[in-house]
């Protein structure tokens, strides 16, 4: 196994408790919440492994998750699934930073260009460094993976230039980057693909000014290309399955992160009338809920609090408090509804780190 440099818990019985979980009432603690999305709005997803419930919750109540790569339609439902066509509106995967989605759209328009060389492995199968997981088993070849690429990038820019509503979940403020040209990995090279070399990569732990520069930089290149386009913004409630920030504990380094991101999040919110923070931070990670939406490892979250968080984003961006009925253009998106139905732990890169 190659060498990196996270440290995990070391004690997962630390996390395990067991914990009363009577009836309650459900806690609506949205307040006014102006945007609206229309059964025909465009809503395009994504972030970290959280926004991946919003996705297939949008989609299966009926309303317009946008999705710009699919897939080649001579493939099967199952396969397109299996190779992660669906999960968010494009294929790039969980995009755990605010630095990697500015990246995106960078490398969307050629403004950016990272000299990062394909992730080559031992048996031959090759890996997208800023995607690595989204191929099931790595491209065969570095021709394979380039093309890929090309086509996935263009996809991405039908995507930011076609949507009316952008859903973008704040996962991390910990992140890998290159020391070449600055450009960050959603995994520390040598996790799920690569070799962790300390000469060519660096940890970064972002903090608020970063993220809100990082964030404000996207928006601005966002706003260039689709001027009408709107965000919500949330924070991933799932803590940090690991760190590297020297000398710090789990706990410590998810209490920062979170807090970082939540203090950029409603930063951003105030100063653009655009964008709209949905507290689904607030909602599972409430003391009120006794820890009740959190699965047994205290990690993930559960069905029950996915859909606490889903009904009341519709109750409050649609203004119906039961999800609209499917439409008939919505059969499309079934595949995608019936794939996510089966998993409640959703696929997340940073459960390699745990491995």
């Amino acid at each position: 196994m190659t060498h990196h440099p996270y440290k995990s818990l070391p004690d997962k019985a630390f996390w395990r408790r067991s914990v009363a979980k009577p009836a309650m009432a459900e806690v609506d603690p949205v307040g006014q919440f102006e945007l609206r999305i229309e059964p025909e709005t465009k809503v395009a997803t994504a972030g970290s492994c959280f926004a991946q419930h919003v996705a297939r919750h949008l989609s299966g109540a009926g309303f317009n998750y946008y999705v710009s790569e699919r897939g080649h339609p001579i493939l099967s439902h199952a396969v397109r699934q299996a190779h992660n066509y669906g999960t968010f509106s494009a294929r790039y995967g969980n995009i755990y930073t605010a630095r990697q989605l500015f990246q995106l759209i960078e490398r969307a328009y050629g403004r950016f260009m990272p000299c990062e060389a394909p992730w080559v492995e031992k048996d031959g199968s090759v890996r997208d460094p800023f995607r690595p997981n989204v191929q099931p088993g790595g491209f065969v070849s570095v021709a394979e993976m380039e093309a890929d690429r090309d086509q996935h990038l263009a996809a991405v820019r039908d995507m930011f230039e076609n949507l009316d509503v952008f859903v973008f979940t704040l996962g991390l403020t910990e992140c890998w980057e290159s020391l070449k040209d600055g450009a960050v990995f959603p995994l520390c090279p040598g996790v799920e693909g690569g070799v962790f070399d300390p000469e060519k990569y660096a940890f970064r732990n972002q903090g608020v000014a970063e993220v809100v520069d990082d964030m404000t930089a996207f928006m601005i290149a966002l706003k260039a290309v689709n001027p009408n386009a709107r965000m919500i913004l949330t924070v991933s409630p799932v803590p940090l399955m690991a760190t590297a920030a020297p000398e710090a504990h789990v706990l410590t380094a998810t209490t920062y992160s979170k807090s970082v991101l939540r203090v950029a999040a409603e930063m951003l919110a105030t100063t653009h009338d655009w964008v709209h923070y949905f507290p689904s931070y607030e909602i599972i990670t409430g003391a009120y809920n006794r820890g009740r939406y959190f699965a047994d490892d205290l990690r993930n979250v559960t069905e029950e609090g996915v859909s606490h968080v889903m009904r009341l984003l519709l109750k409050h961006a649609t203004g119906q408090d039961k999800p609209v009925s499917r439409q008939p253009r919505q059969a499309e998106n079934d595949a995608t509804a019936e794939m996510a139905r089966r998993f409640v732990e959703v696929e997340c890169d940073e459960v390699a780190l745990d491995r």
